[in-house]
């Protein structure tokens, strides 16, 4: 139980706006992130339609590679273009939150003469197979970056609310009912200090008379 004093109550008065400008800093962090969320979400969904749509078209590709080349023959292909692939993880802030970025040190889309054979032996569906996994390789990147952020934001967007919440629904609330409590506490002992003063002044003025 807080004492109820002027002292506490501006105490509490100064708590209570501090607490309501907290409210306001939270609630335009929780915009920012979501407005962010938001703008992240749409290029994640768009490279998951991506990969749906390469993949299948991948597959069919791979289908007719062999049935036309034969399966020794693309297993030598693959062995010939394999490759190490490495990426960048760099560390990102937005109001406060880090999260990871990652970032391939290249393209994984090759040209055709990069890719280690001859391709006057090769036929288009062995081509436009090889086009269409590095593609998706280079989008399954791109979803790994949004991926984490989305992540990082969606947990950072329900903690700040969770907060904002707590600050608006008890944490104020309490502080409130304690200033009007003090208040009216403080009034009453006014008015009775007043009477009681009241009162002694008339006993002055009769026994004076």
């Amino acid at each position: 139980m807080i004492h109820p004093t002027r002292t506490n109550l501006l105490l509490l008065k100064e708590k209570s706006s501090s607490v309501v400008n907290s409210i306001g800093i939270l609630k335009s962090r929780r915009q920012a992130l979501i407005i962010e969320f938001l703008k992240t979400s749409t290029p994640y969904l768009e490279s998951r339609r991506t990969i749906r749509q390469l993949y299948g078209e991948g597959i069919t590709e791979l289908a007719c590679s062999l049935g036309i080349d034969g399966r020794d023959a693309l297993d030598s292909i693959c062995a010939v273009t394999a490759r190490d692939f490495g990426v960048e993880i760099k560390s990102r802030k937005l109001w406060g939150l880090e999260y990871k970025e990652i970032a391939p040190r290249g393209s994984a889309v090759r040209a055709p003469d990069e890719r280690n054979y001859d391709i006057r032996w090769t036929t288009a569906s062995v081509e436009e197979s090889a086009w269409r996994f590095e593609k998706i390789v280079d989008t399954i990147l791109n979803i790994a970056e949004y991926d984490n952020k989305l992540q990082r934001l969606s947990r950072e967007i329900i903690h700040t609310t969770r907060r904002v919440r707590v600050l608006e629904e008890r944490i104020l609330p309490q502080l409130k009912q304690q200033i009007r409590s003090i208040a009216q506490y403080l009034g009453e002992r006014e008015r009775e200090t007043y009477y009681r003063l009241k009162q002694f002044k008339e006993s002055r003025r009769t026994a004076a008379s």
